[in-house]
């Protein structure tokens, strides 16, 4: 950009997601689609994408999300390293939720990634009343540009001494690998949305079927 040329302000993202994972703290790895190919999708292309994954996930208001906007907008270079704190965030959390749905034990260089994230997450914490007593609740904090990271870090760590990890799941698409909560009554949920990856699996295995009695015939 040329000097003195204006600056294109920070629009509100279009972008909509897709929150099946059933924890906040699921949802936010799920923010890249077709992660085990080359192909790989990061639906966090911007600091507005990332307000307004934060908005869908009702972890902001919509006022909350126009005021971060603005201070994006008078702060490109943080929100940028925000957006890429973020990114770290999201990949310890695929780091360490992946291995513990299937049975192994995460490595350490993602479980110091996560602990980071939420030792400075609980920096903001506090006790607050409520109608029905106490609660915790952030740090009043409008224009803090990482305050969307704070509860995603801290839902991790309730969902990980929860005791309930044996729902955790990872779909079962080749193509997918989105984390999910199992809240089918057998536990037998093998696809991050039925709709999408379960129909196209179906799809594969009825053209694999067609095509082996083509050759046979």
């Amino acid at each position: 950009m040329s000097k003195g040329a204006p600056r294109r302000a920070v629009r509100p993202s279009g972008r909509v997601f897709d929150l099946t994972g059933g924890r906040v703290c699921l949802d936010f790895p799920n923010t890249v689609d077709n992660r085990p190919v080359e192909w790989r999708k990061d639906l966090l292309e911007t600091y507005a994408d990332l307000v307004a994954w934060a908005r869908q996930a009702h972890l902001l208001t919509d006022t909350d999300a126009r005021r971060l906007l603005r201070t994006a907008d008078r702060r490109p270079g943080a929100a940028e390293a925000t957006l890429e704190r973020a990114k770290a965030l999201r990949e310890a959390l695929f780091g360490v939720f992946a291995p513990l749905a299937a049975g192994r034990v995460p490595m350490k260089r993602d479980w110091a990634g996560l602990e980071a994230h939420l030792r400075a997450a609980l920096r903001h914490t506090r006790l607050e009343r409520t109608p029905k007593g106490f609660a915790w609740g952030w740090s009043r904090a409008p224009d803090a540009l990482d305050r969307v990271l704070w509860p995603v870090a801290r839902d991790a760590a309730d969902f990980l001494t929860s005791g309930n990890l044996s729902r955790l799941r990872v779909c079962a698409a080749d193509d997918c690998d989105w984390l999910f909560l199992d809240q089918s009554r057998n536990q037998s949920r093998v696809w991050c949305n039925m709709q999408v990856c379960g129909n196209r699996a179906k799809a594969r295995r009825h053209y694999a079927r067609a095509k082996k009695s083509r050759v046979a015939g």
